[in-house]
């Protein structure tokens, strides 16, 4: 197993986060692009969010990504995640990462909500940065949950004032999409138990959402490819549009890892990015 992959997952069992993802944010050193760090999208500490952006010629506008990072919705940071940032502003986009609380200061769906809220933030704000039109919701294990959940349940964008409809596509690595909570501290997060069915993304697919990527390694242990395979076969069967990057190695850390220059398995996950968003982007 390879350095990147190691230190991912090493920093997503021990939380020792600055040390272990350093290998990865050297990108930062050579780009040459703009980092906007810690906008507010709303007055909680940790409601604030990083903006990389490419560099643009005058009256240019470029796509967005927005990434909410993972850590069991309880630990992580976006200044981990620079990597993903730099490597989605050198691909051309301007990408967002945005932090939101964590438990045990908050529950589910206050989680949720932050991200919905930094999301409308960048809808009537991205503008000013050289963000178009054309926006994309990404994420990592809990990150892509979060993210699918914004996608899925209007619910929270509405509240925060923004809208799905400007919703281009969402692209999700690894993500816990449909599952019921087992581990205690899990079951505090989300419970009581008659509110678990909300945190499940697959139960607020309609048909009408944006197009879904959903990326997965198959040898994950930490995150079953039954949520992947819930959550396509709702889309499926409701008309919607999904498709599906499955890669045989990389483990749980490995689509995340992949957008470092220390690719550790030569994963195509940024390539399979790429392609997706494009072909939204095609008339």
């Amino acid at each position: 197993m390879k350095l990147l992959i190691i230190l991912l997952t090493c920093a997503l069992i021990s939380g020792c986060a600055k040390v272990l993802f350093a290998t990865a944010n050297t990108a930062t050193l050579t780009f040459e692009g703009k980092i906007i760090d810690d906008v507010a999208y709303g007055p909680e500490a940790r409601q604030q969010l990083d903006i990389f952006v490419p560099e643009l010629s005058s009256g240019e506008s470029v796509p967005v990504v927005i990434f909410f990072h993972g850590g069991r919705w309880s630990f992580g940071n976006k200044d981990q995640y620079e990597f993903v940032g730099t490597k989605l502003a050198s691909m051309g986009y301007i990408a967002v990462l945005p932090n939101t609380r964590l438990y045990p200061e908050v529950k589910f769906p206050t989680f949720v909500e932050d991200a919905a809220q930094s999301v409308a933030w960048v809808q009537s704000n991205i503008g000013k940065y050289g963000g178009n039109e054309q926006l994309f919701i990404s994420g990592h294990s809990s990150g892509a949950h979060i993210g699918a959940l914004v996608v899925a349940d209007e619910q929270y964008l509405k509240a925060a004032g923004g809208t799905v409809s400007f919703i281009d596509g969402f692209i999700g690595l690894a993500g816990p999409y449909d599952f019921t909570p087992k581990a205690d501290d899990l079951k505090k997060m989300f419970g009581p138990p008659e509110h678990f069915p909300e945190m499940v993304v697959s139960h607020y697919i309609d048909g009408d959402e944006p197009p879904f990527a959903l990326l997965y390694s198959r040898d994950d242990d930490k995150v079953h490819i039954s949520n992947l395979k819930k959550l396509k076969a709702k889309i499926e069967q409701e008309g919607g549009s999904v498709e599906t990057f499955l890669y045989d190695e990389g483990g749980h850390t490995g689509t995340v890892s992949a957008f470092s220059w220390a690719n550790p398995s030569d994963l195509p996950v940024v390539k399979d990015i790429k392609t997706f968003i494009e072909q939204q982007s095609s008339p």
